[in-house]
């Protein structure tokens, strides 16, 4: 038995939404047969409805896949898609890749840090944003770049990331 200790949820929940939350997962785990091969699946559908994968329902997926806690934790560490916290509403992704790199994306990286007061991993306290790095965003030609939630914005500068992201709060959630 792995140490979920580690994982707690950054959001405090009442007893009332915890067993929603229960019953969200039994949903859930109720389309499943409890085949090892269905791990992946139930994990997709798990941050689907909750928008991470809560340290609760991985023993409870364990159980009901007869799985060990670790190889449950294990395969949702491993791949990227599997969040342990919850995430931002909105999800800011700033490009490392060569072009952005050449191009000042070490400066637009420092100024969403600055403008959002967190670093790449982490997330506002008001759930609003998230912050991630990611190797290549596939917009060369408009480094230096970043997406918010799906939408592109490239041939940045500080001053223009911090006029997106004051739009973006002043305008609430992109995301809802």
């Amino acid at each position: 038995m792995i140490n979920t200790s580690a994982l707690q949820d950054t959001q405090v929940v009442a007893p009332e939404q915890e067993a929603t939350a229960e019953q969200c997962l039994c949903k859930v785990l109720s389309t499943y047969k409890g085949n090892e091969s269905e791990l992946i699946p139930i994990l997709q559908e798990v941050q689907k409805e909750f928008g991470y994968v809560p340290a609760f329902a991985i023993n409870k997926i364990a159980k009901f896949l007869r799985l060990p806690e670790a190889t449950v934790f294990g395969v949702t560490t491993f791949y990227a898609q599997f969040k342990l916290v919850p995430t931002g509403r909105n999800i800011v992704k700033v490009c490392r890749g060569t072009a952005c790199y050449v191009r000042g994306g070490t400066r637009i990286l420092q100024e969403v840090e600055s403008q959002l007061g967190i670093k790449p991993g982490e997330t506002t306290p008001d759930f609003e944003y998230s912050v991630e790095t990611v190797a290549c965003i596939g917009a060369c030609a408009l480094s230096p770049a970043m997406v918010i939630n799906d939408h592109v914005h490239g041939r940045l500068t500080p001053q223009k990331v911090k006029a997106i992201l004051d739009t973006g709060r002043s305008n609430g959630p992109k995301n809802e």
